[in-house]
């Protein structure tokens, strides 16, 4: 659909008396799709100080003109649901967000950050997001500078580096109650009066100083590197009710939410949807499909939806394209064998070492046969113990999937480790030990573990259909060794307008507004997202037919010698800030005219 791209530089002359001003850029003859849902149309893009000034048949001569005929043109996509907070103070370049045509990336999600914050808590903090978000604890101490203490100080501190796309900082819960209640919040003690209102002043300030929101968390699945539940976890709702009345009463942020609630649809909802009628604040939750769900359950949450918003109460659900899951690799964090003795005593050998020695037919022998102790269901599956463990060995072979060089996450069910299994004969963990020693010992496993209900994406094609979604959820920044989701963007324009042929696709328009038009309306950044006359030029140029994600590979560029999961992304022809290209043909161009956003923003005059 669409195919050709050329860069031209038209030469600058000087302006004569009463011509039109020249433009900065002329984007010429591209497929716009405007962000707000409408049929895409054909028409040149003019762009002067950073900000769309002309859409249409333009005739006005610009210093560059690129030729976008064949091509798709977009605003830039808004990611809503990134953990960077650390990778600011030491990254200017933002991977993987930035080859994934995103221009604005939010942080400070789930409740976990590191603002505000004393100088006696920043171990706490560390070790609080290392245990949450799987990014190393070394990484972390390195890396951070450090420069702040208040919520304001810190938006202050990592505006001061230039960076490949906008960046926007949320207030997050639990530093908030860190800072107020010092060890008392480590303990999980209830907050007093006084506590809160310390927390809501503090909250105001935040918001004052430019942060879009707050943000908090109840999930089992958060602990820190200790093992101990986030300082948020199971707080009382008046909690929140009383911070979400302070919001209200400043007039200023959002809220998100990450909650198990689908354990207790009937009040963990409730108390989602009551924070958002006391607040009056736009309020967006996590929405994953889990196997616990009870029958009918995602008919009552997309119903209470529906009727919250009827009534004036701005819910949205943040939902992802794929399924959220984990990649077992002998490179990142965790692998099915990890905790048999015999790869216990070479997981510290370097990795070329390790395959080595795996490669060994009496070491992978020996260690079959070994037993190991459950830290998942995934490890319990394929351990000698299964049956006294009570794991489902045949359930989650069925959803394990080897991820080749252009990953499919939405396989069948023969290709499965199970399927394999019975087309082959060979035992699922003999098949997952060989998987992993492909391609030179970096070959990679896939286990869905939310939005894979029936081993196919019929609840992800729902959601992204639903009025009220958002696309987030890709946790950039985060699960550095376990999982790599910032490609969701390219993934949904890829596989959900093109590749798809398990289930019924989705318009192209509809993927580019779920990650344009409805996060920057959620958000109040009403000055991008869309393509028109006055938003900022923000903007992908992007080759349709070559849009592709690479597969998960490992970079050791963290500080202090760390390791984290990118991919790779194909066909982002141009990717613009403010008018700037930050990337030319999927390449960074250098190009870093990103700051931080600070609070709601207005369209230009």
């Amino acid at each position: 659909m669409f195919s050709s791209f050329a860069v031209r530089h038209t030469v600058g002359r000087k302006q004569a008396k009463g011509e039109v001003a020249m433009l900065d850029v002329l984007i010429k003859g591209g497929s716009v799709v405007d962000g707000t849902g409408r049929p895409a149309f054909s028409a040149d893009l003019g762009i002067s100080g950073g900000v769309i000034v002309e859409v249409g048949k333009v005739t006005t001569p610009a210093a560059r003109t690129i030729d976008a005929d064949g091509a798709m043109v977009t605003p830039g996509f808004i990611d809503i649901h990134t953990h960077y907070d650390g990778q600011v103070s030491w990254d200017a370049e933002m991977l993987p967000s930035a080859n994934h045509g995103v221009t604005t990336a939010i942080m400070g999600n789930c409740g976990v950050g590191f603002a505000p914050a004393r100088s006696s808590d920043r171990e706490t903090l560390i070790a609080l997001m290392e245990g949450v978000e799987d990014i190393p604890g070394t990484a972390l101490h390195e890396g951070i500078t450090w420069e702040w203490e208040t919520m304001g100080e810190y938006i202050n501190a990592i505006d001061r580096t230039p960076r490949t796309m906008d960046i926007g900082v949320q207030v997050p819960h639990n530093p908030l109650r860190l800072y107020v209640m010092g060890e008392r919040a480590v303990r999980r003690e209830a907050a007093t009066p006084d506590d809160i209102a310390a927390m809501q002043a503090l909250l105001v300030e935040g918001l004052e100083a430019g942060a879009l929101g707050f943000t908090t968390a109840d999930t089992v699945g958060h602990r820190d590197a200790h093992g101990n539940p986030t300082y948020a976890r199971q707080v009382a709702a008046s909690e929140l009710y009383a911070l979400g009345e302070a919001m209200g009463r400043a007039g200023k942020g959002v809220i998100q939410i990450f909650n198990d609630f689908y354990r207790d649809n009937a009040g963990d909802f409730a108390t989602i949807a009551e924070l958002a009628r006391r607040s009056g604040r736009p309020l967006s939750f996590t929405y994953e499909q889990d196997d616990a769900w009870p029958e009918g359950f995602h008919e009552y949450v997309t119903g209470e939806m529906d009727a919250l918003n009827a009534t004036g109460v701005p819910i949205r659900a943040q939902v992802a394209p794929r399924a959220i899951g984990g990649i077992h690799s002998l490179q990142g964090t965790i692998n099915p064998f990890m905790t048999r003795p015999s790869y216990m005593a070479i997981m510290h050998l370097p990795h070329v070492e390790r395959v080595a020695i795996m490669r060994d037919p009496a070491f992978k022998a020996r260690l079959m046969t070994e037993d190991d102790r459950p830290i998942s269901d995934f490890v319990m599956s394929v351990s000698p113990r299964v049956e006294e463990w009570g794991a489902d060995p045949i359930r989650m072979a069925q959803r394990t999937f080897c991820l080749d060089p252009e990953p499919d996450y939405e396989q069948p069910l023969d290709r499965s480790l199970y399927g394999q299994s019975q087309a082959t004969g060979r035992s699922v963990p003999d098949l997952l030990y060989d998987q992993l020693l492909t391609q030179d010992g970096t070959g990679q496993v896939f286990v869905p573990i939310m939005n894979w209900g029936g081993g196919n994406y019929d609840f992800v094609h729902d959601t992204l259909n639903n009025p009220w979604a958002i696309l987030g959820l890709s946790d950039g920044g985060a699960h550095v060794g376990y999982i790599c989701d910032g490609s969701f963007p390219t993934y949904l324009l890829s596989h959900w307008t093109r590749d798809r042929t398990r289930g019924p696709r989705i318009a192209i328009e509809r993927a580019v507004q779920l990650q344009t038009t409805a996060p920057a309306e959620h958000l109040g950044l009403h000055d991008r997202g869309r393509i028109a006359p006055g938003y900022r030029a923000d903007i992908n140029v992007i080759d349709h037919a070559a849009l592709a994600i690479g597969r998960p590979t490992l970079l050791n560029d963290l500080p202090a010698g760390g390791t984290r999961f990118v991919q790779s992304a194909r066909g982002y022809l141009a990717t613009m800030v403010a008018g700037q290209v930050v990337t030319d043909r999927d390449r960074l161009t250098g190009a870093k005219p990103g700051k931080v956003v600070r609070g709601a923003q207005r369209r230009a005059a």
